[in-house]
């Protein structure tokens, strides 16, 4: 599989070689065409962000896989911030399923969430300007209404992960250690 066929419509991934081909491709990619955003590259944002929530929930494979893939739509579709996250959920589902493209799809709206719910929380800077093109802080209805998905809280952790997963040279390992728990993932689907 090439990239470049993936700049267009991104069609799903099948197989766990293909996805290891799509996380790799993330090295020296970043959120931001213009290398203005986030001070790490999308793979190594990956890393870290599955680190966290590896550490954090160690039996929950699926958020840890979520937490990895959640950003590779900023690969296939550069610029589109406000989409990202329905482009990476539709990619991943038929291969990683239901739920972890769910946790991928929220969070956006998870972070639109705890800016409604914490408004003391800091973003980082390209986080803060995204925040505006994705739809803004949600209202109380909206709040209440994410509040009640039963992946909601899931959603928030992934979230506090992605917001995380931004330190310029932390070691969170490699990304073939990942493979395994890619292939138990989508193994489980079958």
């Amino acid at each position: 599989m090439e990239l470049s066929s993936r700049t267009g419509p991104a069609g799903p991934v099948r197989s766990v070689d293909e996805l290891m081909e799509l996380l790799e491709a993330c090295r020296g990619a970043w959120d931001t065409p213009d290398r203005s955003g986030d001070p790490v590259d999308l793979h190594d944002h990956a890393l870290q962000t599955a680190h966290l929530l590896r550490r954090s929930h160690p039996a929950d494979k699926e958020l840890q896989v979520a937490g990895l893939v959640h950003d590779l739509g900023h690969l296939l579709r550069p610029g589109d911030d406000a989409g990202h996250a329905d482009t990476a959920a539709r990619v991943v589902r038929p291969l990683l399923g239901g739920r972890v493209a769910q946790l991928v799809r929220l969070h956006v709206p998870a972070k639109r969430y705890l800016a409604a719910v914490e408004p003391d929380r800091t973003l980082s800077p390209q986080s803060a300007l995204t925040l505006r093109a994705q739809g803004g802080v949600m209202g109380p209805e909206e709040a209440a209404a994410f509040a009640l998905d039963p992946l909601a809280e899931d959603a928030v952790t992934l979230r506090q992960a992605d917001d995380a997963g931004k330190v310029v040279g932390l070691d969170a390992g490699v990304m073939e250690d990942w493979r395994p728990v890619l292939e138990r993932v989508a193994g489980e689907l079958k």
